[in-house]
């Protein structure tokens, strides 16, 4: 069989407060609207400047093995409406029949890594700039999460801070 990619990069801002709701087995999902935008300019003879929003409903779970925080922990305590976000995961498309018998169809953003990008205390929509980055993953399943202790703020987030590499994808 021949290899294939199913890859989403996002950097945009929340839309509203995110959801998050258990499952029936236990687990945790969260789920927020996250917005890009592009501008161009119109190539009309007004010459004017053009925008477009796209809007990108994403979904982040926490692990299954129920050990430390998971994504959907880290959205539920950290991420609030007008947050910057990078967010990366997969494309997935899910259909389902809905009360009335209707086919409904959604194509959603599986978020497998999330990183922070406003700076702590600011009311959300704040640039990178000036701002520590925050960084989760969707947990390995071959490794354990490390060890909570100290006063570190990262404490939440397991292995957060194991991975050194701050370079962002712009």
């Amino acid at each position: 069989m021949a290899r294939s990619l199913n890859k989403v990069t996002l950097i945009g801002n929340v839309g509203k407060d995110p959801e998050v709701r258990s499952t029936s087995s236990g687990g945790r999902v969260a789920d927020f609207s996250l917005a890009t935008s592009r501008s161009w300019n119109d190539a009309g003879g007004a010459g004017g400047k053009q925008e477009k929003t796209e809007w990108h409903r994403c979904i982040a779970w926490n692990g299954r093995n129920g050990q430390g925080m998971g994504l959907a922990d880290i959205v539920d305590k950290y991420v609030k409406k007008g947050d910057k976000l990078f967010v990366e995961g997969s494309i997935e498309y899910r259909q389902w029949t809905d009360k009335e018998g209707q086919t409904r169809y959604t194509t959603e953003i599986r978020v497998r890594e999330l990183i922070l990008l406003s700076p702590r205390g600011d009311g959300g929509g704040g640039d990178f700039e000036g701002g520590a980055s925050r960084r989760a993953s969707a947990p390995d399943r071959g490794r354990q999460p490390a060890p909570a202790g100290g006063n570190d703020e990262f404490e939440d987030f397991p292995r957060a801070l194991e991975d050194t590499d701050d370079d962002l994808p712009f």
